[in-house]
């Protein structure tokens, strides 16, 4: 499906519709980049598509665009991809439809995040109409299809590809729906880590009637638990809340209640802080596995590790803009869950900032066009503001 805009190419909000009127449920592209990639061309930006493939999961196309060849090279970084409607018949509108009603702008992606990339484009279009192509530097955009997905064929590999040809970003901003409430409210300079974990309790099956002969593998799955339950991880650091630790599923698969199960196993996540590396977070809990005793397995897998990016000179940029335009002063948070900035700032300095996101994956997922507007608007103050700096 493609997308088209009525008139200026340089409207957030029309480009916001545009954008929510491509059906791009992750990983499907759904005519997104294509059209982030003709405006952006017209606008005099090099424009890449880049599809990147790897064994078991889904093929990704992105795209990265950039104005000028100068340093620095600033970057705008976000995905078109959204998840799926959940029920359609729930939504009082058509959930691509990008229906404006009250003063919102209606439709799946419209705070996570793509009226955060209409106003990339917005502000990057002013900025350079104001400046033109002399302004000291470059501004690039970083739009993947795979933030929704497994992140494997999006953000990390453009990063990559970047690298290989000897590209250098030297800041960024991710547009995720940053504010819990109020746009101008939070801006993220980092994430905590994110863990998730399989235990497989291993026992020895019998009667009910004669425990003595048998190892219950969900009575010492239970003491497991508890062990990594009964006390935090930690109480927090200057810049993260306390680590947390959530019970995702315990099963047995046991249909029969006088049977004593042989195997048991639980699922859970860890959201650790900056105290924190996944090696000494898997030496907490063999520790407290260990202490109760029995045989287990132990499966883990994480999907990014805390990082902060230091109160300093971006995050004074972009609350500086926040504050001529908000006349209020943001929060540097690091919490909420994971995004790509996991994966950006290995290689440059980066911070979150979007829109408000209490509607963002919900039925009936909105953007206020004020919103949508004052943020290009922040967006561009702070162009002006980094190039004038650098």
């Amino acid at each position: 499906m493609s997308a088209k805009l009525k008139d200026s190419a340089v409207d957030p909000v029309e480009l916001t519709q545009a954008l929510i009127r491509c059906p791009s449920v992750t990983p499907a592209e759904g005519g997104a980049l294509a059209f982030l990639e003709e405006r952006l061309s017209a606008l005099g930006f090099a424009c890449h598509r880049l599809k990147f493939v790897d064994q078991g999961t889904p093929d990704v196309e992105n795209l990265y665009a950039r104005f000028g060849s100068d340093s620095p090279n600033f970057c705008f970084a976000g995905h078109t991809d959204v998840v799926p409607v959940g029920n359609a018949k729930a939504w009082t509108v058509d959930p691509f439809g990008g229906e404006i009603r009250d003063g919102q702008v209606y439709g799946r992606g419209a705070a996570d995040m793509k009226g955060a990339i209409a106003a990339f484009v917005a502000a990057a279009c002013g900025f350079l109409d104001a400046h033109g192509t002399t302004f000291g530097g470059s501004i690039s955009l970083l739009i993947t299809g795979d933030e929704e997905g497994p992140s494997i064929n999006g953000t990390r590999k453009v990063l990559d590809w970047l690298k290989a040809k000897g590209e250098t970003l030297d800041a960024c901003i991710v547009g995720e729906p940053t504010n819990p409430s109020k746009l101008g409210e939070m801006v993220k300079i980092g994430r905590r880590g994110s863990m998730n974990g399989k235990l497989t309790v291993q026992g020895v099956q019998g009667h009910t009637a004669y425990p003595h002969l048998a190892d219950n593998a969900a009575h010492r799955i239970v003491r497991m638990l508890n062990a990594i339950i009964a006390e935090p991880l930690d109480d927090g650091s200057a810049h993260f809340q306390p680590s947390t630790l959530q019970i995702a599923s315990v099963d047995v698969g046991n249909s029969a209640n006088n049977v004593i199960p042989a195997t048991a196993s639980a699922r859970f996540n860890i959201r650790f802080n900056d105290l924190h590396t996944p090696a000494r977070v898997e030496r907490w809990l063999r520790e407290r596995f260990d202490a109760v005793g029995g045989d287990y397995i132990l499966e883990l897998d994480v999907s990014g590790v805390s990082f902060l990016t230091p109160p300093g000179r971006l995050s004074d940029l972009v609350s500086n803009s926040i504050q001529r335009l908000m006349a209020m002063t943001p929060e540097l948070s690091t919490t909420g869950g994971t995004s790509d900035a996991r994966f950006i700032k290995d290689h440059c300095e980066v911070v979150e900032f979007g829109l408000v996101g209490q509607t963002m994956h919900k039925v009936d997922e909105r953007a206020s066009i004020a919103d949508i507007k004052t943020l290009a608007a922040i967006y561009r103050a702070f162009l002006d503001d980094y190039f004038a700096k650098s």
